[in-house]
């Protein structure tokens, strides 16, 4: 698939490099601007199952 892309792209090396580049910048800032904020509400991120009342939660050494 990258070859397909790199064939089809305009110019030299340098050319086909630097559209590569702002290509791929687009597709990182389309899924951080639209993505990601769309799907974190779907993701279990706050669904913590550790309380941190538990043994070993900072008590280390505390029972000497």
């Amino acid at each position: 698939m990258y070859g397909w892309i790199w064939r089809h792209l305009p110019g030299n090396a340098w050319v086909r490099a630097f559209i590569s580049l702002v290509l791929l910048l687009a597709v990182v800032y389309v899924l951080f601007q639209y993505v990601f904020p769309w799907a974190e509400p779907l993701l279990p991120f706050g669904d913590v199952t550790v309380d941190g009342d538990g043994a070993g939660a900072g008590t280390a050494g505390a029972d000497k």
